[in-house]
């Protein structure tokens, strides 16, 4: 008769306990291989893709800078009126001061004579000769023989207050605007530096081909006067000494040429594209305004078929970068941080209009 019995187990032994151990491992290790199969890393952005964002911050970067040249423009303004504000408060302080003193002496020789302390000797002295005025209608007492000399007092007072008032909000103006100086600055070098982080992931060769696609430099022997038919200017420039103001405004342009772009800079030694244009027709005798989206505004709009040597170009929608025409379908322009003032053809950039300073 069959028996019953189950076989008996005999325990592992040591090896057969370390093969099994690794077995178990091997099998874990593989599982793990296969669900990290699973979860690939995030692919790396291609030259295209990085040479793109790249130029959307330069672009962002450009549009902040003439931000922060039009606050610094109020910045200066600000600072320009509170500095005469506070120069003419000064002035109307001594005459004040001049006009008490008069005032105290002859009301103190008026009184050595026989008189009284009139009021005039107590306005003369007073600590706060407003507060005492307000307090008493001195002008219209009968008999006072100081009201001319109060009269004035009253006059500088007022002056003094209303200076210092306005002084007071020049000075709250122009912390203003120096807050968002700081801010406009934070912007743009923080997209800067993005930038340069994003170029920094580029070959030597792929920085080499974005330079040059974002370069559109053509080579320059000397001022252009030359210009295509379709170029053809709608009206003559202004002539000032047998030269006209735009040959000398593009005469600069061309002496800036390899000079750097710095954001906010408007010469010598470095621009930014609207400091660039502005100092070339300061050059020639005319004063632009500082932004590119004032000096669009500045002169004579004209058409594309009607640009001269001289006329302002604008590029983007937000109209945030600027260039002088040269003639031939090219311009001078100082392009973007990292870069130099140079020629380039005003098709590198999407068109924005065009202007004719006067």
């Amino acid at each position: 008769m069959a028996s019953h019995r189950k076989p008996r187990q005999r325990p592992l032994s040591g090896g057969t306990v370390r093969t099994a151990a690794t077995t178990l491992a091997l099998a874990g290790a593989a599982t793990a291989t296969a669900f990290e199969g699973t979860s690939q890393a995030d692919p790396q952005p291609t030259a295209g893709q990085v040479e793109s964002e790249v130029d959307r911050l330069y672009e962002e970067a450009e549009a902040a800078t003439e931000r922060y040249n039009g606050a610094k423009q109020k910045a200066d303004e600000a600072e320009q009126a509170l500095t005469g504000l506070r120069d003419e408060t000064a002035r109307k302080t001594d005459q004040l001061n001049a006009a008490r003193g008069t005032l105290g002496s002859l009301a103190a020789g008026q009184y050595r004579n026989g008189g009284s302390l009139g009021t005039a000797v107590k306005l003369a002295t007073a600590r706060d000769p407003q507060e005492y005025l307000s307090q008493a209608s001195l002008i219209n007492r009968a008999g006072d023989r100081n009201a001319a000399g109060i009269s004035t007092v009253r006059r500088k007072l007022d002056e003094v207050a209303t200076l210092r008032e306005q002084a007071g909000g020049r000075l709250a103006e122009l912390r203003a605007q120096r807050d968002e100086l700081a801010r406009r600055k934070a912007e743009i070098e923080g997209k800067l530096a993005t930038a340069k982080q994003l170029l920094a992931k580029l070959t030597a060769e792929q920085r080499a081909a974005y330079e040059a696609r974002t370069a559109g430099a053509a080579p320059v022997s000397g001022p252009q006067s030359a210009q295509s038919p379709a170029s053809a200017p709608a009206s003559a420039p202004a002539r000032v000494g047998g030269e006209s103001r735009a040959a000398r405004a593009v005469a600069f342009a061309h002496g800036a040429i390899g000079k750097p772009y710095v954001w906010g800079a408007t010469g010598p030694g470095s621009f930014d594209c609207s400091g660039l244009t502005q100092a070339a027709w300061r050059a020639a005798g005319v004063s632009l305004p500082r932004t590119t989206y004032t000096q669009i505004n500045a002169g004579q709009r004209v058409s594309r078929d009607q640009l001269a040597p001289g006329d302002l170009v604008f590029f983007y929608s937000g109209v945030t970068h600027v260039g002088m025409y040269i003639g031939n379908g090219q311009m001078i322009h100082a392009p973007r941080p990292g870069s130099t003032v140079r020629v380039a053809p005003i098709d590198s950039m999407p068109w924005a209009g065009a202007s004719r300073p006067a």
